[in-house]
């Protein structure tokens, strides 16, 4: 009689899921802790996605295009190729590239945008950074020592209105002292690349041969330092500890983390904050597959009693009640897992799509100008886990209180 009731036991338990109750209400209270999960599950699978998506762009596009790890000298660096084979011996450093950095305003048709002229050497620069691969027009090997040409970004060229053979101009906010005055420097560049990885550094970052870069800093044949790439990007504050005192108090480094560090901190307590805060979502669906539960415990009290008085243990009709739960529970888990697949797949078109429809910018203020994604199936598995977890613990109380029902006492007001 015991082994007959198990397979009742799923049976009876199905047959409460898809049965019409009595109570209306108990049925909207059943469809809306389904609903409920569901709407869980999606949304922090999207979001998670999504907090996925900024942090692979920030390791990939942002620190992909800003230095890792960088060696300055305190006075102009004569021989970079010296400095990067002291640096040679070092395991954690893939590459080695010279640079010079200005700042300036740049010019064109009356348009005028500040921005950071990078003077590097172009074959040392792929090694170090992404931007040779994201090269919208032209290329970064047009930077030819003497030419004075630049290589912008997208959003800077966009901002100056300017075009490939443009002629640009660098406004430096050093002076000089003519008969006709204080005046700053200028300069002409010939635009012969733009790139776009779609960052803030776009419309921030101008490229220039290191050779043109250093005359104009009026200092010819050196460089400022070198920027390096390492294999782990996490340890560039370590090895730049270390390097520092290798290298003597002629030299001073500095790393990513001191730049962007902190924004990586927040995505990742973001991330953190998020999904606990969206589990409770889940939680107040769980909430509501208990509310269910005990109210149709309370409906289906004569049917319990029925039920013990043919043989029916306490534990089959807790498994009965159990099955019920879960089902809810596996229902709105499996439908929130594929609604937010499709979301956190399709959320970056989806968010293309609402700003040209509405011909608005939603990211315009963040380090990247659009909505990334990326679908990790181990967050997936995790918050399927916990969602059946959840489900199936909120149909304990009620599935045991339904096991107490004495037949007697139930029959006695049917």
């Amino acid at each position: 009689m015991r082994c007959m009731f198990r397979p009742l036991s799923f049976y009876v338990g199905l047959r409460y899921t898809g049965a019409r109750a009595r109570n209306s209400f108990i049925s909207v209270i059943t469809l809306i802790s389904a609903l409920g999960l569901m709407l869980g599950v999606a949304v922090l699978i999207t979001v998670l996605s999504v907090m996925n998506g900024f942090d692979r762009e920030l390791q990939t596009r942002i620190l992909g295009m800003v230095t890792h790890l960088s060696v300055h000298g305190r006075e102009p660096v004569q021989d970079w190729q010296a400095l990067a084979n002291r640096l040679d011996h070092h395991d954690q450093i893939e590459a080695v590239a010279p640079f010079v950095q200005l700042e300036g305003m740049l010019t064109h048709r009356g348009n005028v945008a500040g921005a950071l002229i990078n003077g590097i050497d172009p074959e040392a620069e792929r090694k170090v950074s992404i931007v040779g691969d994201f090269m919208h027009q032209g290329e970064l090997d047009s930077l030819e020592s003497g030419e004075f040409d630049v290589v912008l970004g997208y959003g800077l060229a966009r901002r100056l209105d300017a075009q490939l053979g443009d002629k640009i101009t660098l406004v430096l906010p050093e002076a000089t002292i003519s008969p006709a005055g204080v005046m700053p420097r200028f300069k002409r560049f010939t635009v012969t690349g733009i790139f776009r990885v779609r960052a803030e550094v776009d419309s921030l970052y101008a490229y220039v041969n290191v050779a043109d870069a250093a005359k104009l800093a009026r200092q010819a044949g050196t460089v400022q330092g070198v920027r390096l790439k390492l294999n782990d990007l996490f340890s560039a504050s370590n090895l730049g500890w270390t390097l520092q005192q290798e290298l003597g108090p002629n030299y001073y480094t500095s790393d990513w983390t001191r730049s962007h560090g902190n924004l990586f901190q927040a995505i990742k307590m973001e991330k953190t904050m998020m999904t606990l805060l969206l589990s409770f979502i889940v939680a107040v669906a769980a909430f509501n597959i208990i509310s269910s539960q005990v109210m149709l415990v309370t409906e289906k009290r004569g049917n319990i009693a029925v039920l013990r008085t043919l043989g029916a243990s306490p534990g089959t009709i807790m498994r009965i009640f159990m099955v019920q739960g879960t089902l809810i529970g596996v229902a709105g888990t499996l439908l929130g897992t594929v609604l937010g697949v499709l979301l956190a797949t399709n959320v970056s078109n989806i968010a293309e799509w609402v700003e040209k429809t509405f011909n608005t910018r939603l990211f315009d203020a963040y380090f990247v100008n659009y909505l990334p994604s990326e679908l990790q199936w181990s967050d997936v598995g995790t918050i399927v886990s916990i969602a059946l977890f959840i489900s199936f613990s909120a149909t304990l109380y009620p599935s045991w209180r339904a096991s107490r029902v004495q037949p007697a006492e139930a029959l006695r007001y049917e």
